[in-house]
């Protein structure tokens, strides 16, 4: 029985191990542990790869999207329209401020929310719309932004699965107010821990953002916000740097490797492959298929020594951290029949085309 990894990160520092190694070293021998020069040359890639004005690094994903929302000071009472089909951390960090998440249902091909179903949620109490580009893919950020401007709220594109993908021309984490992404392993840029960034045009919101990193210091031990620690250390930032140069060929290889799946998954019955529009790029963090005997098709991949995620298996509003929101089953129909169906299957750059066939083999027979 073959075994195939869900993610190679092992072959990834393989191939760049003298690199990876090397850079780390240097920060060791430096002992400049902590916002050392690596993290400003990150930032500076960053901006000049998605052509934000101001990259601000940090401690996760997860952090990227509060400091985020500190930034625009969202307080208790507001409310900020996301997706109820996404990882926990994207209504999680409205919460964790004492805001509310307001969920809209999303498209059904596309699995990303949909403008028509936020602007019924908007209030006088909105005071921002936080879009999720699932799975590598942005969402209708021109419609969006429309709907933001119509009503004087900002934008908050988490693009924690997207960094690398375009939109309309444009990078995405540079299609809004504020983009936000993250750096964990198993993302297409990852690091060797946690880590993430905030992206924008707008100055004020930068330094903001730049002090909230650091306890809200504006110089040392001189404090204007009430802050926290949300920097990126410098081994990471490091690390990020020697996988930047290997970007591009690495998202040019998950766009290989996704149009073989499609090609080779289409004309099966009972699967759905993933959709991505025409005006916009996935760089694929996962590849998702809808299947509808999915229990059945997981064991029998398990088996065959091919690993298999549910992202995600639960939507937000039906998470029990969420209970409080009053939501129930029903309320969401599109996110609720997505979970019951959609399932990942192995997506790397560094997957061979002998694994991919494999895989292929195992779903279809």
């Amino acid at each position: 029985m073959k075994k195939i990894d869900f993610i190679d990160l092992r072959s990834q520092y393989k191939a760049y191990r003298n690199e990876i190694d090397e850079a780390i070293k240097k920060v060791c021998e430096k002992a400049s542990f902590i916002m050392g020069e690596e993290v400003k040359i990150l930032e500076n890639k960053l901006s000049q790869y998605t052509g934000s004005k101001h990259s601000v690094t940090c401690s996760s994903g997860t952090d990227a999207l509060l400091l985020s929302l500190m930034a625009l000071d969202i307080k208790p009472g507001d409310e900020v329209i996301t997706t109820p089909f996404s990882f926990i951390a994207t209504a999680e960090v409205i919460s964790f401020i004492g805001a509310t998440p307001v969920f809209a249902d999303i498209d059904e091909k596309t699995y990303n929310i949909d403008p028509v179903e936020i602007e019924k949620k908007i209030t006088e109490n909105t005071k921002a719309i936080m879009p999720v580009a699932l799975y590598g893919q942005p969402a209708d950020m021109d419609e969006i932004n429309e709907i933001a401007q119509k009503y004087s709220v900002a934008v908050i594109e988490d693009a924690c699965q997207s960094f690398g993908a375009e939109y309309k021309g444009k990078k995405s984490c540079n299609l809004s107010t504020i983009g936000c992404t993250s750096f964990f392993p198993s993302k297409p840029l990852g690091c060797y821990g946690d880590g993430g960034a905030v992206f924008t045009n707008d100055d004020e919101i930068a330094e903001k953002i730049k002090s909230l990193r650091v306890h809200g210091q504006t110089k040392r031990y001189h404090h204007r916000y009430i802050g926290m620690n949300g920097r990126l250390d410098t081994i990471q930032a490091a690390v990020l740097n020697v996988k930047m140069e290997h970007f591009e060929d690495e998202l040019k290889k998950r766009a290989e490797i996704a149009l073989k799946y499609n090609e080779k998954l289409k004309n099966i019955r009972g699967i759905t492959i993933p959709f991505v529009k025409d005006d916009r790029t996935s760089v694929f963090a996962q590849y998702s298929i809808r299947v509808k005997n999915r229990d059945k098709l997981i064991e029998k991949l398990n088996g065959a020594g091919i690993p298999t995620a549910i992202h995600y298996p639960v939507p937000m509003h039906l998470q029990e951290a969420c209970r409080y929101l009053g939501h129930k089953e029903g309320d969401f129909p599109v996110s609720e029949a997505i979970s019951r169906e959609i399932m990942s299957i192995p997506m790397s750059p560094f997957l061979t085309e002998e694994e991919m066939e494999y895989v292929v083999e195992c779903v279809i027979f």
